[in-house]
């Protein structure tokens, strides 16, 4: 079959511009390369890399003409704008059969087949289930019930219902997987920015799932083992695996010797859940010699572990440059709450003094705000928290009601949100009032913390740091703040108002 997967055009976050920065987007290189791997004839279309807009998209879908348009989405933020390569599929190429992924879709198929003439959904991990899926549509008289892990239409009209098949089994071994197909995607455009993970940024991943249940993250729940029962729910178990090392090493090689990707994003939930592994990694790497460096969200109870048993020391000689650490918040007794425990405050402090040891990390840190008992007294607690662990960058998210969580569930259960709208999800804006503050007054909060924490000394010690990588990151941080200042003028916005940094930006290109 001749099959189109699409990341659609949309406008983006203000602190990655246009002409900054793009990553290769790893579900379109592995999703495609599984069904080429299967006889396939698999085209992709990046639309932001390539810069292609609505008009253009269009235009090469008339011209491939497929057998079946893919599109997946793993953020509400941009939901809305799928569900218009759904319509333009069906206007444009009606025999196409138009297909959906992704951890938004999988969690809320029923409002979107609802809604949007979408005929199949892909639930959690899709390598296997669309390459079934396809083969299936291919037989002469296709019957989708044969497909595990899929949302199906079945009758018309009144009659019609979306029949959900057995959950698909997770794929045991992540190396029987063929090679990401790079080739397919613009490897060129991806990366470019000399600031941000320069030189030659890309992604990569090596493991999936996570070993935690933290209730307000969705990534778990996508890669979970699921269990279905006779009653029709489905109970969620967290579930981690990894590649081998040296089915990893060869990814970095292709990566490396064919693309001169130097910089490497990991996109693993958590990076550093398995020592031996982490230790087995450290030492190919330094044994290839190859000159890379790297940037892994890892937990800070396996940092203190390898820490201790010297592995972590490996890792910094590897190119580890950039780690991210989901501190989340200041109280222990909130982290309880978001189902965290593992992690404490005393623990947070030890992890980031080990930290300290090594200069040449980049020190980042999310926090979580806007939750339902905050003050702005308890906000202002996440910064001073921030600053004595000596984090490079506090990143102050909104909590947001991503749908599969257990906090979606209870706001929609509570009435603190609605469906019908997820433009805003952008872990920027906050979605929820607080018992004690309005949405706007968080708003304001968390601008008043971020102002309180990025001071000119802040930012004066880190564009006087003796690692390039380091001070490449605050130049970059400093480009991009005085580029949305700057557009904030041009566009009679105050560039001091809280609402200059939340904005989504429309690409020039959007529309053509």
């Amino acid at each position: 079959m001749k099959v189109m997967l699409i990341f659609s055009p949309r406008y983006y976050w203000p602190f990655v511009s246009e002409g900054d920065n793009y990553l290769v987007p790893q579900s379109l290189v592995y999703l495609s390369a599984v069904l080429r791997e299967a006889g396939h004839d698999v085209r992709v279309y990046d639309c932001m890399p390539l810069k292609m807009g609505w008009r253009s998209l269009e235009n090469a879908m008339r011209d491939f003409d497929p057998d079946a348009v893919c599109v997946g989405e793993n953020h509400a933020l941009y939901a809305h704008e799928a569900m218009k390569v759904v319509q333009l599929a069906k206007d444009v190429v009606p025999r196409a059969r138009r297909i959906v992924g992704g951890a938004h879709f999988t969690n809320l198929y029923n409002k979107y087949m609802s809604e949007h003439p979408i005929e199949f959904v892909v639930c959690a991990e899709g390598e296997y289930t669309l390459r079934d899926l396809i083969e299936e549509l291919e037989q002469p008289d296709p019957d989708p019930s044969k497909v595990q892990g899929i949302v199906y239409r079945q009758g018309e009209g009144d009659d019609e219902e979306f029949i959900k098949t057995h959950p698909r089994v997770l794929i045991e071994d992540l190396d029987a997987l063929p090679l990401p197909a790079y080739d397919l995607v613009p490897m060129d455009r991806y990366g470019t920015s000399k600031l941000l993970f320069s030189p030659g940024g890309t992604t990569i991943h090596h493991s999936r799932g996570c070993t935690a249940s933290c209730s307000f993250c969705v990534w778990w729940t996508q890669m979970a083992h699921r269990e279905e029962w006779d009653d029709g729910t489905v109970e969620l178990r967290p579930r981690w695996r990894t590649k081998s090392v040296d089915r990893t090493m060869e990814e970095i090689e292709e990566l490396y010797y064919r693309y001169g990707k130097k910089c490497y994003v990991w996109v693993d939930e958590s990076w550093n859940i398995d020592a031996r592994w982490n230790d087995q990694f450290a030492d190919e790497v330094i044994r290839s010699g190859m000159d890379i460096t790297w940037f892994a969200f890892m937990r800070s109870d396996c940092i203190i572990r390898d820490e201790k048993r010297g592995i972590l020391e490996k890792l910094v000689h590897a190119g580890l440059r950039h780690l991210c650490i989901g501190v989340e918040r200041a109280e222990d007794e909130r982290l309880k709450q978001f189902n965290k425990g593992f992690y404490n405050n005393d623990q947070l402090r030890e992890t980031f003094r080990i930290l300290d040891k090594y200069p040449a990390i980049f020190k980042q840190a999310t926090f979580i705000v806007g939750t339902r008992y905050e003050t702005r007294e308890s906000m202002f607690r996440q910064a001073e928290l921030a600053k004595e662990l000596n984090v490079d960058y506090p990143a102050f998210h909104p909590i947001t009601p991503v749908p599969g969580t257990p906090v979606f569930d209870q706001a929609m259960q509570e009435g603190w949100i609605t469906l019908e709208d997820f433009t805003e999800f952008d872990w920027m804006t906050p979605m929820m009032d607080s018992d004690y503050m309005t949405r706007e007054e968080i708003g304001r909060a968390l601008y008043d913390i971020n102002r309180k924490f990025v001071t000119p000394r802040w930012l004066l010690k880190g564009l006087l740091s003796k690692n390039k990588y380091k001070r490449d990151m605050y130049k970059w941080w400093l480009k991009v703040a005085l580029g949305v200042s700057v557009d904030a003028l041009k566009h009679r916005v105050n560039p001091v108002k809280e609402q200059s940094f939340t904005n989504l930006v429309k690409p020039d290109w959007y529309d053509l």
